[in-house]
């Protein structure tokens, strides 16, 4: 069957084989089927969707485009966290080092910034000399000494979905669930887990703004994992605001940092210690969520996260002397404050705005071939929920351009919303699932 007789038929709204999937699939990874041809076979799915078979075989065509991870002689738990992406999430790096330390094994894939927000490799990649392209054995190997290591996909893992993930970010098909949900289950079950826990993002700065799209998302990730026969939970978190007080590269590391040494902000360590406890709970090393948030705490404060933080970063070739001095990270030349144009209560904090803004000052790509300034982004955010004063500062903008400067705090400035009656905080776990 020619591609285009695929492309039409999904276009159409039928069903798509498991054979007609992988050929497409196949296809794409050779270079057989070009870009154009993937990304409208996309664009028929984000308007036609997939069934729960196509989705699966989806998946699975895509996990099998590659090499599979052979984590068998890993001897704890292998648990992964995976986030459907938000403003300011900088979770993942908080959380590998932190459920390390608790005994499990945290083999995490992790991709580039996709849309308005940030990607975890982007992050890391502020650290100078943290590699994120290890070969599967160095992978293994820091896994195995450590407990935790972070990387990006390999030549030879899911290339399907490394090709579609740099696809997907420039034709306007990132919200679609079956292709978020084979993009990240691909990768994700490529790297032998026994169990997922999964953090779906609802809101503004979400993928899914709408609740019931989140649930549909949570569902059908959850679905496929299990259909695999991987251990699958999910909670839905609250994205209308950003996570923490930073969005932007260089400034979430710093947050980070902040948050292995216990000083991190209440909302970034509420949604982490909820993950964490899940992931210690499919892990069987906790009987209930109190138990392991208990035990996760104790990780913090006796300050074996944070060095399990450095050793981390220095087996990938980090420099961790940027970390002991965060002052030494990359840094803006141009550091701006904005002021509250009156006294109140902070009402809104709009992510998705927020998230322009960054993504104009170059903390993000808006083509895949844009290099990404690590030092740019916004700090010090006001919460929903807080007082403020006439003059004082709702954010910090960090900026190395202008120009770049004047249209992100436009974008800022539409963020935030503050009235005289008191707004009390909004929830940041909306729901949980455990199937």
């Amino acid at each position: 069957m020619l591609p285009q007789w695929i492309i039409e038929k999904k276009r159409d709204g039928h069903a798509l084989t498991p054979d007609e999937i992988r050929a497409f699939i196949a296809g794409f990874t050779t270079g057989a089927i070009p870009d154009y041809q993937m990304a409208a076979l996309a664009m028929a799915v984000f308007f036609r969707g997939m069934s729960a078979g196509e989705t699966a075989a989806l998946t699975e065509a895509m996990m099998r485009s590659g090499d599979l991870v052979d984590t068998s002689a890993l001897v704890a738990p292998k648990i992964d966290k995976h986030s459907t992406g938000g403003i300011g999430d900088k979770v993942s790096l908080v959380l590998a080092p932190l459920v390390a330390c608790c005994g499990l094994a945290v083999p995490m894939i992790s991709g580039r910034g996709l849309g308005i927000t940030g990607g975890t490799l982007d992050k890391l990649e502020a650290i100078p000399g943290y590699r994120t392209d290890l070969g599967t054995g160095e992978f293994l190997a820091i896994v195995a000494r450590c407990g935790c290591s972070i990387i990006g996909q390999t030549d030879r893992l899911a290339p399907a979905d490394k090709k579609f993930y740099a696809l997907r970010d420039v034709t306007g098909t990132v919200p679609s669930i079956p292709l978020i949900t084979a993009s990240i289950m691909s990768k994700k079950l490529a790297a032998g887990l026994d169990g997922l826990v999964l953090d779906v993002k609802c809101g503004r700065g979400a993928f899914m703004k709408e609740r019931a799209a989140a649930v549909e998302l949570a569902q059908s990730m959850v679905r496929v994992g299990r259909a695999m026969g991987v251990k699958m939970s999910a909670v839905l978190t609250a994205m209308d605001q950003p996570l923490g007080r930073t969005a932007g590269n260089a400034l979430e590391i710093v947050e980070t940092c902040e948050a292995l040494q216990g000083r991190g902000p209440a909302d970034l360590m509420e949604v982490t210690l909820k993950l964490g406890a899940k992931m210690l709970q499919l892990a069987g090393l906790a009987h209930s969520g109190d138990e392991a948030q208990a035990l996760l705490t104790k990780q913090l404060e006796s300050g074996a996260a944070w060095c399990k933080w450095l050793e981390m970063v220095r087996l990938h070739d980090g420099d961790t002397t940027v970390l002991e001095d965060t002052a030494r990270l990359p840094r803006a030349s141009l550091i701006e404050p904005l002021p509250a144009p009156q006294s109140g209560c902070v009402a809104q904090a709009d992510a998705e705005l927020i998230g322009k803004a960054c993504l104009v000052l170059g903390a993000g790509r808006t083509k895949t071939t844009d290099a990404v300034d690590h030092a740019v982004g916004v700090s010090g955010l006001a919460k929903i929920g807080e007082q403020i004063g006439r003059g004082q500062p709702l954010a910090l903008l960090h900026a190395n351009d202008a120009d770049r400067l004047a249209e992100a705090r436009a974008l800022l400035q539409a963020a935030f919303r503050i009235t005289a009656e008191t707004v009390s905080a909004p929830p940041r776990i909306l729901e949980e699932t455990t199937p």
